[in-house]
């Protein structure tokens, strides 16, 4: 589960990760107001105003309704509602969204820490995530933080620094200073860097989370270490133990289809080909696509609708494959163990005949318990769906009706 910046934020400081102040805005009367709160909290006067969205690069990315940027610096009181305004409400563009952008529901008016003193601010990355392959967390971080790490990461990847935990032992002392030292930082900040990277650490391991990654964390001028911004994922699995940061999810920055799928108990992932998928288990829809693909088609979901197929179940996996406008076929494929092959197949005909005309043709392929009378079932319908009994026939007929 994705979370926004001012919720990433939120979770950092109460694990004592040194965080950009700042308010949330939903609207453009409360926007002088709430500048005026956190002026007062803070001492700043001028205000950073950063576009929520589940996406990168919004330093870059540009809000279609206004020309703005998703980060704008408001330099000023009165500077603030006209810079809230150029991006609250609109739809902005990034490197990591569609054509369309995300609508901007909500912005955050932070503190500017970029202020005048005794050295320069740096900026720094740093991220924390699972390293499948070897067993432990990794902190990733590099010199060159802010908005072109990706750049820095395929032309000078010498500058990108590993740290390997061992989620056993949990992170040591040496460690962090090691990363302190690879920073470039000495005296007030390399104490100020060491306690920092220990909290990132401890807010990854205490929320299980899959990804905490902060660009940039900055020096300030004063040697301060904060996170200005923080990108988070949390690890759907663990929710059932953390119902406040499940609260904090935004369907609205999600896929519409693939929550009310969710809701229905489906397992949907939307994709940009031409033939729909409806299996039952994750190894069975791999196994599909990657058939469909051979077939010379495109899997334009995945769709898996678990051990129960009954006719309400899978007339609401069809209803959400040919909302799609891109599919140009169905392949159905059921593995009857537990369920059998034979209710699934009632409940493809009872659904099809409930939903009325279906535009696109159905290949169903249904093997294991009561195959045979499945088969009768689909063929005796009298309705245009083909079925078949080896996976390469159903792909057989994937290639020859989408062609």
């Amino acid at each position: 589960m994705n979370l926004h910046e001012y919720q990433g934020k939120s979770i950092l400081e109460s694990y004592g990760v040194a965080i950009q102040r700042g308010v949330v805005v939903d609207n453009i009367e409360d926007a002088v107001a709430k500048a005026k709160e956190l002026n007062s909290e803070t001492g700043t006067e001028w205000f950073v105003v950063k576009a929520q969205i589940h996406a990168g690069g919004r330093g870059k990315g540009i809000v279609t309704e206004t020309g703005s940027n998703g980060v704008v610096l408001a330099k000023g009181l009165d500077k603030v509602e006209d810079t809230v305004k150029g991006i609250l409400g609109g739809h902005l563009v990034t490197a990591q969204t569609n054509d369309k952008g995300k609508m901007v529901n909500k912005v955050l008016l932070a503190e500017d820490v970029y202020y005048p003193g005794e050295s320069e601010p740096s900026e720094f990355y740093m991220s924390v995530l699972l390293d499948r392959e070897k067993e432990c967390n990794v902190i990733m971080y590099s010199t060159e933080g802010g908005m072109d790490i990706e750049t820095v990461a395929e032309e000078t990847p010498h500058l990108i620094h590993k740290e390997e935990v061992d989620p056993r032992l949990g992170l040591q002392g040496f460690q962090m200073r090691r990363i302190a030292f690879n920073l470039g930082l000495s005296g007030q900040a390399f104490k100020q860097m060491t306690k920092f990277v220990n909290a990132l650490y401890n807010a990854y391991v205490g929320c299980d989370a899959s990804m905490f990654e902060i660009n940039p964390v900055l020096k300030t001028s004063d040697n301060k270490i904060i996170a200005v911004d923080s990108k988070v994922t949390l690890d759907g699995n663990s929710l059932f133990r953390h119902k406040d940061y499940a609260e904090m999810r935004d369907k609205t920055e999600e896929d519409p289809i693939e929550v009310e799928a969710g809701e229905a108990g489906l397992n949907y992932v939307n994709l940009d080909g031409n033939v729909g998928c409806m299996v039952n288990g994750a190894g069975l829809a791999m196994a599909t696509m990657d058939i469909i693909k051979l077939s010379g088609g495109n899997p334009a979901n995945f769709l898996d609708v678990g051990g129960t197929a009954d006719a309400e179940r899978v007339e609401k996996a069809f209803n959400m494959i040919l909302r799609d406008p891109n599919v140009k076929a169905i392949l159905v494929n059921i593995f009857g163990g537990i369920v059998r092959c034979d209710r699934v197949a009632q409940g493809i005909v009872d659904a099809y005949k409930n939903m009325g005309n279906i535009p696109v043709p159905i290949i169903v392929r249904l093997q294991g318990t009561n195959a045979e009378e499945a088969k009768k079932l689909i063929d005796e319908s009298g309705l245009d769906v083909y079925s078949a009994v080896q996976l390469q026939e159903a792909a057989d007929l994937v290639k020859k009706l989408i062609n």
